[in-house]
């Protein structure tokens, strides 16, 4: 009898280990994580702008699949704050659907569709920055087949992943979709037009007059060695928000060329009159080294380029936040820029830009400008 018992609870200690030796060959987890490297010489009235350098970016993770399940957990650190990134889960229905939940970049324009490491100017379009939501809690489905991509999501405020419900008081919520078609994605011939539409809700904010009754709407200077507001419109007596976006990508052979322009308006109470905003960016790529750009469908934009290749980037940004029509002044912002992106390897990238960034018509705000030179080593894994 004991020889039974024996010979069973053997057995069943390798039935075990064979079942997690298959489970364990299922399940897929991979490291990730960045490393950027900045430098900068700025040239100001502004006194807050000063030579320096900078981590401002520094991230660990890992991804993990297990059949037509995929999850990514994502760490961030950045002058002294740990912050959580992309935190989801994502399931496969097909070769072309997925629906994804979490906390996440959803998609809204072409920039949704590249991490704030990878945006070919070294910093993201003003606009995009002042129009854009960043992370949010939610889900979104995603359709990408042949010539069509397209997402639905809905989510609630940013706040939400940092502050209990009863911290908010109350929970800002919305939605957004983004719709592309892409005639051409050959390699050496691009064509893409898209829109992009959401709605939101009143957001959170620490002064309780304004908390869920209003929208703080803004960007930064281009840069991340040196952290100050270029434009920020306070919109108080807040109904809802209504933005929208068409993009354009066009390229053949080694050059190509992205545009975005974006609308924004906030419906206010009583009898407050609207505020609306607008901006748009273009950039023009060009490859000196490294053949003709390619097609990513996962991010419905333009690949990455293969190491060893060289690109300049020639970039335009309009951002307006003032409306007299409302009397609130955000500001005017233009910005000219040059890039140079040399792609190392797989892992690592050079940039060095140059930028002047012009700022106007903000209240209690002097009119001035910035002159930027900037370089960063980046890897990424």
């Amino acid at each position: 009898m004991k020889n039974l018992i024996s010979l069973g609870v053997f057995l069943l200690i390798l039935l075990s280990v064979q079942v997690n030796a298959q489970e364990q060959s299922v399940l897929k987890i991979r490291p990730t994580g960045r490393i950027l490297m900045d430098g900068g010489l700025f040239h100001s009235d502004n006194k807050n702008f000063v030579d320096g350098v900078a981590i401002p970016d520094a991230r660990i993770g890992v991804k993990a699949t297990y059949g037509k399940y995929k999850a990514k957990v994502d760490i961030g650190y950045a002058y002294g704050k740990v912050s959580l990134k992309d935190i989801f889960v994502e399931r496969q229905f097909s070769s072309y659907a997925l629906l994804r939940v979490g906390n996440f970049v959803h998609q809204f324009g072409l920039q949704s569709s590249t991490s704030s490491s990878m945006k070919v100017t070294m910093e993201e379009p003003a606009s995009n920055e002042a129009f854009f939501n960043s992370r949010l809690i939610g889900a979104m489905f995603v359709y990408d087949k042949n010539d069509f991509f397209g997402t639905a999501s809905v989510h609630v405020e940013s706040e939400a992943l940092k502050k209990k419900s009863n911290e908010l008081g109350k929970m800002g919520y919305g939605a957004m979709s983004r719709l592309v078609y892409r005639p051409l994605h050959d390699t050496g011939r691009l064509f893409q037009l898209g829109i992009s539409g959401a709605y939101e809700t009143p957001r959170y904010n620490s002064e309780p007059t304004l908390n869920h009754t209003s929208f703080d709407l803004g960007a930064n200077f281009p840069t991340r060695i040196a952290k100050v507001r270029a434009v920020n419109a306070l919109i108080p007596d807040a109904k809802n928000l209504i933005k929208f976006t068409p993009e354009m990508i066009a390229g053949y052979g080694p050059v190509a060329l992205e545009a975005q322009y974006y609308y924004l308006q906030v419906n206010r109470e009583k009898d407050f009159k609207n505020y609306k905003a607008s901006g748009m960016y273009g950039i023009l790529r060009g490859l000196l080294i490294g053949g003709n750009y390619r097609y990513s469908h996962t991010d419905c934009g333009i690949a990455t380029p293969d190491s060893g290749s060289l690109e300049c980037v020639f970039g335009y940004n309009y951002t307006d936040m003032s409306d007299t029509r409302s009397h609130i002044y955000g500001g005017r912002l233009n910005d000219v820029s040059f890039t140079v992106n040399y792609y190392i390897n797989k892992y690592m990238i050079w940039r060095f830009r140059y930028s002047y960034t012009k700022i106007t018509d903000r209240v209690g705000f002097e009119n001035q400008s910035l002159s930027a030179f900037q370089t960063r080593f980046q890897v990424i894994f």
